[in-house]
């Protein structure tokens, strides 16, 4: 798939799902939507990215990496965990839709949506290797870089 078709795709997937949850896999970012008829999406991003609601950063991927409370860290057990868990119930009774998907230089994705919410990624290393990829569950997939998903 070119990429032209690969960014209408992520544009056409994503415009008008629902913000449902935010969680991790090991250290990749994982972002749950509900699409316009119901279906499973999902957003799993292995490169830097963060959660705002109006300008404020919640949830940053950098927080996988800072214990909770001051102690050591664990693998599941750190700051990331604790802010997805809170972001998660937040984003269950809010329910914020995505409005617009702007995709930018080096795979930058930027989700906006309503009620102030927004998730920006941002691809941060030189090599080939996958960046982020949304898709629905059972069908299509799309990500950064083109091609390689």
């Amino acid at each position: 798939m070119d990429a032209d078709m690969e960014s209408t795709g992520v544009r056409r997937l994503l415009t008008g799902a629902v913000l449902r949850s935010v969680g991790r896999a090991a250290d990749m970012g994982v972002l749950e939507l509900a699409g316009g008829q119901g279906e499973d999406l999902a957003l799993h991003i292995q490169c830097a990215f963060r959660v705002l609601h109006d300008g404020q950063v919640l949830l940053g991927s950098r927080d996988m990496t800072y214990a909770r409370g001051g102690t050591e860290p664990d693998a599941f057990d750190t700051l990331y965990d604790d802010r997805a868990a809170l972001l998660s119930r937040v984003l269950g009774g809010a329910r914020p839709q995505v409005e617009t998907v702007l995709q930018g230089p080096a795979g930058a994705l930027t989700l906006e949506a309503s009620r102030g919410f927004r998730v920006d990624v941002l691809p941060d290393r030189s090599g080939t290797e996958e960046s982020w990829r949304a898709f629905t569950r059972g069908g299509q997939h799309y990500g950064y870089p083109p091609g390689l998903v």
